[in-house]
This record gives C-alpha cells, sequence and structure tokens, in this order.
C-alpha cells in the first residue's frame, strides 16, 4: 500500500468520526432544546404574569385585548382598572423591553424592564428609584426627557445615561400612545 493510499484512509477515517461527532453533538443540542424550550416558555409567562400583578396590584385578573399582541386589560371585580402593554425601544447597549402600565386616563402606573443590556451602573439605573419612579402619573405629553434639574414636569434623565433615559421614555411614551388610541383619549 502506498503512502498516498495510507493518508487518503486517514483522512476518510477523521471526516467519518467528525461527520458522527458532529450528528451527536447535534442530536443532543435538539434534545435538550426539545426538553427545556417548553419549561422556559412556561417560565417566561410565569413572569410576565407576576410582573404585571405588581405593576397594578388592585388587579386580581388579566385578559388579553383582541387584535393586540401583547396588550392587556387589568381587571378589578371585572371592571377595566388598567392596562398592560409591552414595549420596546433602542437603547445605548441593545434593545430594551418593557412592560408598561397605564391607568383609564392614560396616565402611566409605572414600568418593568423585562431585558436590557444597559451599562451596569449607568444605563442600569433605568430599572431602579429614583428614576423609575418619576413616570408614576405622567400622561404622554409629560413623558420628554430634560437635563434641566429645574424642570420638575418632565423626566429628568440620568447623569451619563441620557441615551438609556430617553430610550426608556420612548418606549413608556409609545405604550401610553397605544393605550389612549385604544381608550380613545390623546
Amino acid at each position: 500500500m502506498s503512502k498516498k493510499e495510507d493518508n487518503k484512509g486517514i483522512i476518510v477515517k477523521i471526516t467519518l468520526n467528525l461527520t458522527v461527532a458532529c450528528f451527536a453533538c447535534s442530536l443532543i443540542i435538539a434534545l435538550v432544546y426539545f426538553v427545556t424550550a417548553p419549561v422556559a416558555a412556561k417560565n417566561a409567562e410565569i413572569l410576565k404574569n407576576e410582573s404585571m400583578k405588581a405593576l397594578i396590584q388592585e388587579a386580581n385578573d388579566f385578559k388579553t385585548v383582541k387584535g393586540k399582541s401583547e396588550f392587556y386589560e387589568a381587571l378589578k371585580d371585572n371592571k377595566t382598572i388598567g392596562y398592560v402593554t409591552q414595549s420596546e425601544a433602542k437603547g445605548y447597549g441593545g434593545t430594551i423591553k418593557l412592560l408598561v402600565a397605564v391607568d383609564t386616563k392614560g396616565q402611566v402606573i409605572g414600568y418593568n424592564v423585562l431585558s436590557h443590556n444597559e451599562t451596569p451602573g449607568l444605563g442600569d439605573k433605568t430599572t431602579k428609584s429614583p428614576f423609575k419612579d418619576q413616570f408614576q402619573g405622567k400622561d404622554i405629553d409629560q413623558l420628554v426627557v430634560t437635563k434641566d434639574p429645574s424642570n420638575k414636569d418632565d423626566v429628568q434623565a440620568i447623569t451619563g445615561a441620557t441615551i438609556s433615559s430617553k430610550a426608556v421614555t420612548k418606549g413608556i411614551h409609545e405604550a401610553v400612545e397605544q393605550v389612549n388610541k385604544y381608550i380613545g383619549g390623546k
């Protein structure tokens, strides 16, 4: 047997081993995904429901609004007391996903950040007080970011995180706008 034929045999064996290994790895990954995907989806739904309940604590039920994606009516004793909708905006570190609660007058009740990639210590301050607290009770006209500390009507930007501040405010503005269209407000 020549050296050339011997090398071909080695190459065929290596190729066959790599193919089998790749197939086995792909099969394992697919199996893990098949088992864990439904659990992850169920956990995400539970987290969203807990987040909605935290935003509108008085609500005893959340009903999906027909024809709307990720848009819910918050009910207390079958009476609408608010709305919760999902929104997103482009921040400094990428997409910021929000869950925004709005009352029946079109004013912000609060929000929760579902996911973000903002800078720790700067942009992630959008998920905490005091930045988060300043949105409560604001209507759509007051959802404007300012750097002027004497302006108490609008949203004060976080120093060093203006892009993140504007992104969260934009996401909340869009959610309030969506609710207002639905209820016939501004």
